[in-house]
């Protein structure tokens, strides 16, 4: 009896055991698999999206003059220096003026010759007319006279002219400001040479006012088409970090750079500097505004960079291959994702229509990726506008794949 009691507990035992077991097994395979992410995607939404070319110039006055001398001399004083405000006609600095005097003494003293000269060849003149009416003088000897009183007269010009020149020359040793402005160059020194003779040498750079400044760029070929006179931009500054500057476009200039085949194009922009905080030389990084637009559908400008990669393609091709349940929808997101040539029109089609064309990659109701082609607008580096295709608003679109839990290649 004791014996038939421990049989009947040990099957129990056995079947709860087999029964736990199998209730386990059960369990375990109705819990659902959960896949993990292939790709990264955003949803397509409605905003705004602004469009800007970027291009890095240097801040300069808008007028700026450069001071140089017409004769050459040393030094003797100098009456302004760095970041002086001068007037127009205010003396900047003065060359030894001894040769200067010199040389308008020696003009004066050839002036005064010239006109005893001519005083002596007058009179001469006057006493050979009075002996050709008495017969005693021939008519040539009155005409040698004559032309010593022309000769006479003309060295009077000649002395007057020197004169004028050396007076010239003492006046340009003094150099003077002639504009109203602040000096932000100077070159010389108290006591140094100035040569003159083949340049003009620069002693001095005055910009006209600091308050109106100037951005001079250089702007890629590539983005010259959308600029237009008077548009709005914003710029900073190494020296302000945390603060933008308004501007806008004065001018472009038609004479293309060329540096290693790289065309560019040097664009204007006005500067308001009440402030006086920008300094000339500054390196701004600009932004010129070139189109805006409200509420439109728009994707993540990475999504138009995405591709599949060739393993992505293939296991779409043996998931077809296989099958499955939904073949027919798998089959045709497969073909379309193999990026399969587009109709050979492309030779018939502008090319502004081909060059906004792109193909993007979105996922169906099985997460599969699907390819589908839309026409785009206005872009930027983080939204595309698009205006045409398959697309609408809350579809996921992809921006990168997943590789072993990391984010891989576009």
């Amino acid at each position: 009896m004791a014996f038939l009691t421990k049989k009947k507990i040990a099957l129990a035992i056995g079947l709860l055991v087999i029964g736990g077991a199998t209730a386990a097994y059960y369990s375990k395979s109705k819990t659902p698999v959960v896949e993990t992410p292939r790709f990264r995607t955003a949803a397509v939404d409605t905003g705004n999206i602004t469009q800007t070319v970027t291009a890095t110039g240097t801040i300069n006055p808008v007028a700026l003059i450069n001071i140089g001398s017409q004769v050459s001399g040393t030094v003797s004083e100098l009456k302004a220096d760095f970041n002086d405000r001068v007037t127009k006609g205010q003396v900047l600095l003065k060359l030894d003026p001894t040769i200067f005097n010199a040389q308008i003494r020696q003009a004066d003293a050839q002036l005064s010759s010239a006109k005893a000269s001519l005083r002596l060849a007058q009179a001469t003149y006057q006493r050979n007319q009075s002996l050709l009416a008495q017969n005693y003088l021939s008519p040539l000897a009155l005409d040698q006279a004559k032309r010593e009183v022309d000769v006479a007269q003309a060295n009077i010009q000649l002395s007057q002219a020197q004169l004028a020149r050396a007076q010239a020359d003492f006046d340009n040793s003094v150099i003077r400001s002639p504009i109203d402005g602040v000096i932000i160059k100077r070159t010389v020194d108290l006591g140094q040479t100035v040569a003159a003779s083949f340049t003009t040498p620069q002693l001095f750079q005055i910009a006209r006012d600091l308050t109106k400044m100037q951005i001079d760029t250089s702007v890629s070929e590539a983005d010259v088409g959308s600029l237009k006179e008077g548009q709005e931009a914003r710029f900073v500054v190494d020296a302000y970090p945390d603060k933008e500057f308004n501007a806008r476009m004065r001018q472009f200039r038609l004479a293309a750079n060329v540096v290693q085949n790289v065309v560019t194009y040097n664009v204007v922009l006005d500067v308001d500097n009440k402030d006086e905080l920008l300094k000339p030389g500054m390196t701004a990084q600009v932004r010129l505004l070139v189109g805006n637009r409200q509420n439109v559908l728009r994707v993540p400008t990475a999504a138009l960079r995405f591709r599949l990669s060739d393993e992505e393609i293939e296991k779409q091709k043996k998931q077809a291959a296989a099958g499955k349940a939904g073949s027919a929808s798998a089959s045709a997101s497969a073909a379309t994702a193999a990026d399969a040539p587009q109709d050979d029109d492309a030779s018939f089609r502008s090319k502004a229509d081909l060059a906004r064309s792109f193909r993007i990659y979105k996922l169906d109701a099985k997460n599969q990726p699907q390819a589908t082609d839309v026409k785009i607008g206005l872009s930027n580096f983080r939204y595309t506008e698009v205006v045409g295709g398959d697309l609408k608003q809350g579809d996921k679109v992809i921006t990168r794949a997943i590789v072993n839990g990391q984010e891989g290649g576009m």
